[in-house]
């Protein structure tokens, strides 16, 4: 018997980072039939419209941000503001509570998605709606914190904490610091960043993350065991391919010049942004491996645009062989260029699927918590890839740091590289396997509808 088809609504942080990846979920349950709302900004509906393979299912329902003191008139997302100012947009995301209400009301979902809106799903069960606290990213990054919570707690009480699955990812001193931050980190309305995510998963009808249990099995029963609950995985939802377009034809000849597999690819998202002298390092890093690069990156901290903030004399010195960009580029069309042969990345979830998908070599330069997990999964526990050294107190990398970890992907005669090349083939062919992705959307699909019983 077929099951009933299901009406998803979906609501996540105003980031296109965490939209995109709804939106390409919403295009995998629209194959089977579901109907998803996803509620996007006006404006920002049109940056996001081309991803819509299924208009006849999947429905863009547009959400007016409301205007907050500090916040940049005109703002919907966070690549509209400086990430100073993401708190205040949180807030404005928190303000939009009302307008969210009345649209559940006419559109009547059997199941809203959220993730940082902790207010949602109180609100969802008043109406009769599901919920489930739905993560894009952040699954093994989410139960290294719990375990330091436990931890914390039990050692207070002289009591052994549950054994954390992988004792090898460690954090360095400057990344411990950081986390001590980010425990106490208000993320608008007077909230705490970890309160709304506590107080989300305790109060919602489910919690599901991005990813598989091939790769973060351990990680997943963790959860589910201290948790007390269970963890509902969509998979790692692969990105349909871009058979209807193809790469713009000046970095298509660009990189056409070069021997196969020579190009380093280096990009860090849509919306990071470097520090002057961390940037100079990176780019000066790859100038000194020797090898052809294109870097793809935001115009560092401060600066408005990318030549304002080359070194002097770069470049003169890499004409020919290296590009620094400032726009955006085709990442996907890029690392399946048969030139491309090394990715380094910031190992947001995006680009590290897409980085693992591909057959470039990876070099990994983490930036924030969930990046810093992704790149330890990749480079201690699957040996994957290689993670650029930095300081053990400021976090800084060098150029000399940058140009080691790049060499030692590339060159295929070191034992390095090829356990790396072999891993990293091993991880992708779990992902590409028949049948793989399909069967996780399927029971993610079962999953759902048992809430509804």
């Amino acid at each position: 018997m077929e099951e009933p088809r299901m009406h998803i609504a979906m609501y996540l942080w105003l980031a296109i980072g965490h939209i995109t990846p709804c939106i390409q979920l919403s295009n995998k349950l629209a194959k089977r039939g579901h109907r998803i709302s996803i509620f996007i900004p006006t404006r920002t509906q049109s940056k996001l419209q081309h991803l819509n393979l299924y208009p006849h299912l999947i429905s863009f329902i547009p959400i007016t941000v409301p205007h907050v003191e500090g916040l940049p008139h005109g703002a919907e997302t966070t690549s509209d503001v400086d990430p100073s100012h993401h708190p205040i947009l949180m807030t404005a995301m928190d303000r939009t509570k009302k307008q969210v209400e009345d649209l559940l009301i006419q559109l009547k979902p059997n199941i809203v998605f959220f993730d940082f809106t902790h207010w949602l799903p109180d609100l969802a069960r008043r109406l009769g709606i599901k919920s489930v606290q739905y993560f894009v990213a952040g699954l093994v990054a989410k139960a290294f914190l719990t375990c330091r919570e436990i931890t914390k707690g039990l050692a207070a009480r002289n009591i052994n904490p549950s054994a954390f699955p992988d004792l090898s990812i460690r954090l360095h001193m400057h990344e411990e610091k950081y986390i001590e931050k980010l425990r106490g980190f208000e993320f608008g309305s007077g909230v705490r960043f970890v309160d709304r995510l506590e107080w989300g998963a305790e109060s919602s009808d489910a919690v599901a993350f991005k990813n598989c249990r091939e790769m973060e099995g351990p990680f997943v029963d963790y959860l589910e065991k201290v948790s007390r609950r269970r963890i509902l995985l969509s998979g790692p939802v692969i990105p349909e391919p871009q058979t209807s377009t193809t790469l713009e034809l000046k970095w298509d000849r660009w990189l056409a010049g070069f021997k196969h597999g020579s190009v380093i690819y280096c990009a860090f998202g849509s919306e990071f942004k470097l520090e002057l002298s961390q940037f100079q390092e990176l780019i000066l890093g790859l100038e000194l491996s020797g090898m052809p690069f294109l870097v793809a990156v935001k115009p560092p901290k401060g600066y408005e645009s990318i030549e304002a903030s080359l070194p002097e004399g770069f470049e003169e010195r890499v004409r020919g062989r290296g590009i620094v960009h400032g726009g955006w580029v085709q990442q996907q069309l890029i690392l399946k260029h048969s030139s491309v042969g090394c990715f380094v990345t910031h190992c947001g979830s995006g680009s590290m699927l897409e980085a693992l998908l591909s057959h470039c070599q990876l070099v990994l330069l983490p930036a924030i918590f969930d990046q810093i997990i992704n790149a330890r999964m990749i480079s201690d526990r699957f040996k994957a890839g290689v993670e650029v050294k930095k300081g053990e107190e400021d976090g800084l990398f060098t150029k000399e740091s940058v140009c080691e970890a790049v060499r030692s992907v590339m060159n295929k005669e070191s034992e390095i590289a090829k356990e790396i090349r072999a891993n990293h083939a091993n991880l992708r062919n779990i992902l590409l396997s028949n049948n793989f992705e399909s069967s996780y959307i399927d029971n993610f699909c079962h999953q759902l509808q048992d809430l509804l019983k």
